[in-house]
């Protein structure tokens, strides 16, 4: 399928399909046609992978983290083991964002109520994030 078919059929514009193909993400064919700009054919395998990318990017996965992933797809199937460790990472990180939050979230409150009290004490200060794995 070409460009304007594939970004239809998985939902991406063609301007991130043209950004994947140049991070060498997706990997289309050419069917030689074209002249020095040869049409691209994609595959649904590129269907699946585009879905994966995708997906990686909904629960965090930045795209370098995607690229090294999908070359361990292109070799074979994921083991379970390895997709726990993927996780694994991930859910750390997500971890590490939620305390980063937690501490605005609290920061965030503290500056309220001392607007709200007349802000004649001085100012709550922005902590850091607690890490109770690193202390």
């Amino acid at each position: 399928m070409l460009i304007s078919d594939f970004a239809r059929t998985t939902g991406l514009s063609v301007d991130t399909v043209n950004f994947y193909v140049k991070r060498g993400l997706i990997r289309p064919e050419t069917n030689g046609k074209g002249g020095r700009n040869p049409y691209r054919s994609f595959s649904e395998a590129d269907v699946v992978t585009a879905r994966f990318i995708r997906i990686s990017q909904s629960i965090g996965l930045s795209l370098n983290e995607i690229a090294a992933i999908n070359v361990e797809r292109q070799q074979g199937p994921i083991t379970p083991e390895r997709s726990v460790e993927i996780m694994t990472a991930q859910l750390e990180q997500t971890e590490e964002k939620l305390a980063e939050f937690q501490a605005m979230a609290t920061y965030l409150r503290a500056k309220i109520a001392w607007q709200k009290a007349g802000g004649h004490s001085p100012a709550p200060r922005l902590a850091g994030p607690e890490r109770p794995d690193r202390a």
